[in-house]
């Protein structure tokens, strides 16, 4: 029982009360993409310019372009790979349906032609 009620608790990570990250698909990515994107731009930032408010400025729109762009790029990924899938899911509904019948477009029955091995 007690085990059970844990596993109904477990409400996972929020991000600004709205979105949670473990179920949101591509967020948990998304943000350390761009966690580590604003690490990246902001430190060669303050390297090159040793202005540290300038480099945290940086780095904010680095972990926002990143964050952006690693999320948009991921969830086009996976409607295509959802698209494909659905097509992929028809066509073999559709050869289960059609196979063996004068609509199957795959395997039309071949004319008998005689073997020349045969007597």
């Amino acid at each position: 029982m007690a085990i059970e009620e844990e596993k109904d608790n477990k409400k996972g990570f929020k991000l600004l009360g709205i979105l949670d990250i473990q179920k949101t698909p591509c967020a948990r990515e998304a943000l350390l993409h761009g966690s580590g994107g604003s690490l990246v731009v902001g430190l060669l930032h303050f390297l090159a310019t040793s202005r540290v408010r300038r480099s945290f400025d940086v780095g904010f729109a680095g972990f926002m372009l990143t964050t952006l762009g690693s999320w948009f790029y991921c969830r086009i990924n996976n409607a295509q790979l959802r698209m494909q899938q659905r097509l992929i899911q028809d066509g073999i509904k559709n050869k289960l349906m059609y196979e063996g019948t004068a609509l199957d477009t795959v395997s039309k029955p071949k004319d008998k032609e005689p073997c020349s091995s045969c007597p």
